[in-house]
């Protein structure tokens, strides 16, 4: 019972130091344009990444719990696989915690993976670990900002000579509104609707005996066009357009701030369907060999209790130290605006959602700083603070080598001081 105790805590923990840092990522260019307030943010993004992380956190979860290191190596001692799955709770929840401390957003999936990594190797040895794996998320680091920057730039371009450098902007605006709205529903829609429908619309739908048959793809595309129609109309436009060039641009950017919400609770969401099987999958993997003895190959049963608890860990740690990364990504990258924010959440979105369709691993962190990046290139490259981008790029280049040696080291001490420690332990 005790190591379930620990455990337990270990992944509220590690969920915790997800929330203060990861979570960044969907509301940091938010407060940083000043479209919410951090209140709000803390507010919106607790809500929406609790939701997310316990409707659609089951199929990332069971993905990381057996797919680095092959769980098959520790069929006959499932105990060491439990040991090296609380190793991976702690050496992740240091490295975060560290990060977080320090203001660097950083990617929780890479430090899972690597701290995985870690005590595969300790275990079985090199050759345990699937290290072209490993070799294809550390590309990621370059890919990922590369391209989030590229398309957010390409985004931001399109508004300031679509709309702001153009005369009479505000009617401009009205003219790309729906545009707009369709932009915005379309990639998230995406990224979230399939799982919404095939996971609550279809089973409501045959729960309530209405006789509806629709395929998930229809019902996706109905849900996703009455969206924009509807943000379309509410968001309106400018009724008073001002003469004052700086009013004006203050009223243009009202709009965008009312985009950028939408967006901002859409990555919140989506992030905490996706990030909450970092704290999770370790965690769901010592339940499952605690209760069984044996080592979960395939089918690992995550309960919906151990989603709600990842979900309040991260919500706990959003509220209580969340600030600090997103401090950084909001205003220590560049001063932002609406209308810059709501291209970088989109942007981000977007590769993020190219990187899925492609099966590929890529980091929300690295794809929001090179977004924000894009950004700032556009607007006046030399308002890029340099030395904050040297401090986030160093955190990424050393999150998976630090996890890897953490998840070693971590589950060498453990081998040593608990009974686990013989009988073939390399």
């Amino acid at each position: 019972m005790w190591i379930l105790v620990l455990s337990s805590g270990l992944a509220f923990y590690l969920a915790w130091n997800l929330g203060a840092n990861d979570v960044a990522n969907s509301m940091g260019t938010s407060v940083g344009s000043k479209a919410i307030t951090l209140r709000q943010a803390l507010i919106i993004a607790g809500i929406l990444e609790f939701v997310g992380a316990v409707l659609f956190g089951r199929g990332v979860s069971q993905k990381l719990a057996t797919g680095v290191v092959n769980p098959s190596l520790f069929l006959d001692r499932p105990d060491w696989l439990l040991w090296g799955m609380v190793a991976v709770l702690l050496s992740t929840s240091l490295w975060l915690n560290l990060a977080t401390y320090l203001g660097l957003p950083v990617s929780s999936s890479h430090a899972t993976v690597g701290a995985i990594a870690g005590m595969g190797w300790i275990a079985w040895g090199f050759s345990a670990v699937n290290w072209p794996s490993i070799g294809t998320i550390s590309l990621s680091w370059i890919a990922t900002p590369v391209l989030s920057g590229c398309l957010a730039a390409l985004l931001y371009n399109l508004l300031r000579f679509g709309i702001f450098n153009r005369p009479n902007p505000e009617q401009h605006l009205q003219e790309w509104i729906p545009w707009l709205a369709v932009l915005l529903t379309g990639t998230f829609g995406v990224i979230v609707l399939p799982t919404v429908v095939t996971s609550i619309v279809t089973p409501a739908l045959t729960l309530l005996s209405l006789g509806i048959s629709l395929p998930p793809h229809t019902i996706s595309l109905g849900i996703g066009s009455l969206a924009a129609i509807i943000i379309t109309f509410t968001i309106g436009g400018l009724t008073n357009a001002s003469t004052n060039l700086g009013l004006l641009r203050f009223q243009l950017e009202t709009v965008f701030a009312r985009f950028q919400l939408l967006s901002a609770c859409c990555v919140a969401f989506a992030h905490g369907s996706n990030d909450v099987g970092n704290a999770i999958a370790p965690f769901a993997a010592i339940l499952a060999i605690d209760k069984t003895h044996q080592v979960p190959l395939m089918d690992l049963a995550i309960p919906l209790w151990v989603l709600a608890w990842g979900g309040l860990g991260i919500v706990v740690g959003l509220a209580l130290w969340g600030y600090k990364v997103i401090a950084t990504i909001g205003e220590g990258i560049i001063p932002l605006q609406p209308s810059g924010g709501f291209c970088a959440e989109l942007a981000t979105a977007m590769t993020i959602l190219l990187a899925s369709r492609l099966g590929l691993p890529v980091s929300t962190s690295h794809a929001l700083v090179g977004a924000v990046v894009g950004i700032g290139c556009v607007q006046n490259w030399r308002s890029i603070q340099l030395s904050t981008l040297r401090s986030i790029g160093l955190s990424w280049v050393a999150t998976i080598p630090i996890a890897v040696l953490l998840g070693a080291g971590t589950f060498y001490v453990i081998r040593i001081f608990l009974p686990i420690a013989g009988n073939g332990m390399s």
